[in-house]
């Protein structure tokens, strides 16, 4: 759509000069597109789930559940825990623990950034179009222009679109490909996949009531369209972010090799798990303030679970020969993100609000400091939608056709 043939032949040579960027495996593409079948039935079954199990907490104990369909969402039912020291501290010590490895590894390994010889590209020049949107963008999000008045709430989509062209030019800069190029027509399919993905947490929201979004009422139709076109650039935003990552070959180089991790009982593990995913969403509207994490890591578990009870491959697939690459790329995607949604977020009119339990100081925007880790399971989930739509993990370098 965007690219020239100059550009192709020297993203084809930059493919074969770079065999570590080559993270699509054939016969693993084979594998998930003979899987593509099962996908609605696996989407089926986790809709259900998601939908029915949190209910079921609140009919048995005979809590009203009228509140929980309130649209547009605007009453707050859920007397949220103060903060806490000890839950604060403990919650601190468990994310720093699942961090500082990767941490330390990064810290070993004495290679640069960018370590192997790369195929230089030009900037395209969407590339500066998403830039200089996105600037414009911005800056109508952060001010108040009288004449500006009334699109002043409907700032975050401009914002996110450009950032999505601007995240795919960059990977078209550095390998020569991006998902918006060589996969046009999935890539857009994304953006409804999106929407209905993410509605989902906003579901999931309504028993926990972790955010609630300010600004104006647009009553329940001009909601539900515009937080509609909001949550559709969310998946668009993450895989991008993803993409580009993965075209710097240092992670492979540093977490391929980093942590074997291959249970014995992969299968009697993923059903005992996905039993307790499904206890804790039954129990989610009786125990709030304790379970709330739930709300980032249950469609993961569902997920991947499912996946690995069929015996299909999952996104943790890799670590059990050590390479945790993929894993890392995923969930620092979803972090990077989530910076810029805190960010554009906090003087924007129409913004949202957290009321998270036990741990809800320490504020970096809006959001409170250990908040960020859930990014790290969701960008893990966006990986496992995209991937499943895709029919192939994202890559620096997608194989959309043969190298000669």
């Amino acid at each position: 759509m965007f690219g020239d043939p100059g550009s192709r032949l020297k993203s084809e040579v930059f493919l074969i000069r770079n065999p570590k960027l080559l993270t699509f495996e054939w016969a693993q593409i084979r594998e998930n597109c003979t899987c593509m079948k099962a996908i609605p039935v696996k989407f089926f079954v986790v809709t259900v789930l998601l939908l029915g199990l949190p209910l079921l907490g609140p009919s048995l104990t005979r809590k009203p559940l009228g509140h929980y369909f309130e649209f547009p969402p605007r009453s707050v039912y859920i007397q949220h825990a103060p903060f806490s020291w000890v839950a604060f501290c403990a919650y601190t010590v468990f994310v720093l623990g699942v961090t500082i490895p990767f941490i330390i590894r990064s810290f070993r390994r004495h290679t640069q950034m960018d370590s192997c010889p790369r195929q230089r590209f030009p900037f395209p020049w969407w590339g500066y179009l998403g830039i200089s949107f996105g600037v414009i963008a911005w800056v109508l999000a952060w001010t108040r222009f009288s004449w500006f008045e009334k699109l002043q709430p409907h700032t975050f989509t401009p914002l996110w679109i450009a950032y999505i062209v601007t995240i795919n030019a960059l990977s078209y800069q550095r390998t020569g490909r991006c998902m918006l190029i060589d996969h046009t027509s999935k890539f857009l399919v994304l953006f409804p996949v999106s929407a209905l993905f993410w509605w989902f947490f906003e579901y999931l929201n309504r028993f926990v009531q972790n955010w609630q979004y300010m600004g104006p009422d647009f009553g329940p139709e001009g909601y539900f369209c515009f937080a509609t076109m909001s949550f559709s650039t969310v998946l668009p935003a993450v895989s991008g972010t993803r993409q580009w990552l993965m075209s710097f070959a240092w992670f492979q180089d540093t977490y391929s090799n980093f942590a074997p991790f291959s249970p014995t009982q992969p299968k009697a593990l993923a059903f005992a798990v996905l039993a307790l995913a499904c206890t804790g969403l039954a129990c989610i509207g009786i125990l709030p303030n304790l379970l709330f994490p739930l709300l980032w890591i249950s469609p993961l578990l569902l997920l991947v679970c499912i996946q690995a009870c069929l015996g299909e491959r999952t996104i943790f697939s890799s670590i059990s020969h050590g390479d945790w690459h993929p894993v890392l790329v995923a969930s620092l995607s979803a972090l990077i993100c989530g910076l810029f949604w805190e960010m554009w977020n906090y003087y924007s009119l129409a913004k949202w609000i957290y009321h998270v339990p036990y741990v809800g100081r320490f504020k970096v925007f809006e959001m409170p400091a250990l908040g960020y880790a859930g990014y790290l399971p969701f960008g893990l989930e966006c990986a496992v939608i995209v991937d499943m739509i895709l029919c192939a993990p994202v890559s620096a370098a997608p194989l959309s056709r043969k190298i000669h």
